[in-house]
């Protein structure tokens, strides 16, 4: 009875379907009619909205009761988060863009910088440094301008030796990104072949993640 109160026959459509946000499909209505731009991950949600399933989403109705309205979520309680529209699962890795690789973790997301963060210091070789977008390339690189501000690509620099002494300096490596299991820790030193200033990681285990606890047998 609800159904037939909901749904009308025949039914009627838009003539243009409408233009949904990014990480919304096109889906058609809880009636089976029209189509619609399913709903996301928290958006209020009912019969005729429903959510993107393709997201493992389903409409929740727990917080009716309260007043609240129901709204999408995931189904059994998984967790997830949500990043420029679309929906991630627990512990998947994703690239949102070129330069950085993140991982959903218990509603949340942490992500790490693909691109080298070195910061060049003008040398007699390369006495103006300035770090640009190249077409083509993600992450940006540096080139070495010259006092008539023609613009010299940075290849032969790096083959050039070290032309005067190198006082070396550095941070200290900055704790463990995970509390447990591998992570990586960073710091910043022109301990290099170049005295470049740049931003250095290695892998660091704080300590062993617990095991999961095993299944308690069945109780007959």
């Amino acid at each position: 009875q609800v159904c037939a109160q909901l749904c009308r026959r025949p039914c009627y459509c838009p003539w243009v379907p409408p233009r949904c946000p990014r990480g919304s499909p096109l889906v058609l209505d809880g009636c089976g009619c029209c189509k619609i731009c399913a709903r996301r991950l928290g958006e209020p949600c009912d019969f005729l909205h429903v959510c993107d399933q393709s997201q493992g989403l389903v409409c929740d109705y727990s917080a009716v009761p309260t007043g609240t309205g129901a709204t999408c979520n995931f189904e059994d309680g998984e967790e997830g988060c949500e990043v420029n529209g679309r929906v991630y699962r627990d512990g998947e890795v994703f690239q949102p863009s070129c330069k950085l690789q993140c991982r959903c973790l218990d509603g949340g997301f942490t992500c790490i910088p693909l691109c080298q963060e070195d910061v060049r210091l003008p040398t007699p070789d390369c006495p103006y440094p300035r770090r640009v977008e190249v077409p083509g390339k993600c992450c940006p690189e540096w080139i070495c301008e010259a006092r008539d501000q023609h613009l010299l690509r940075d290849t032969g620099a790096a083959s050039l030796p070290l032309l005067y002494p190198c006082q070396e300096w550095g941070t200290e490596w900055s704790a463990c990104s995970a509390t447990c299991g591998m992570g990586f820790s960073t710091r910043v030193s022109n301990q290099n072949r170049y005295c470049r200033l740049e931003t250095q990681r290695r892998l660091c285990v704080a300590r062993p993640c617990p095991a999961l606890p095993a299944a308690s047998p069945p109780v007959s």
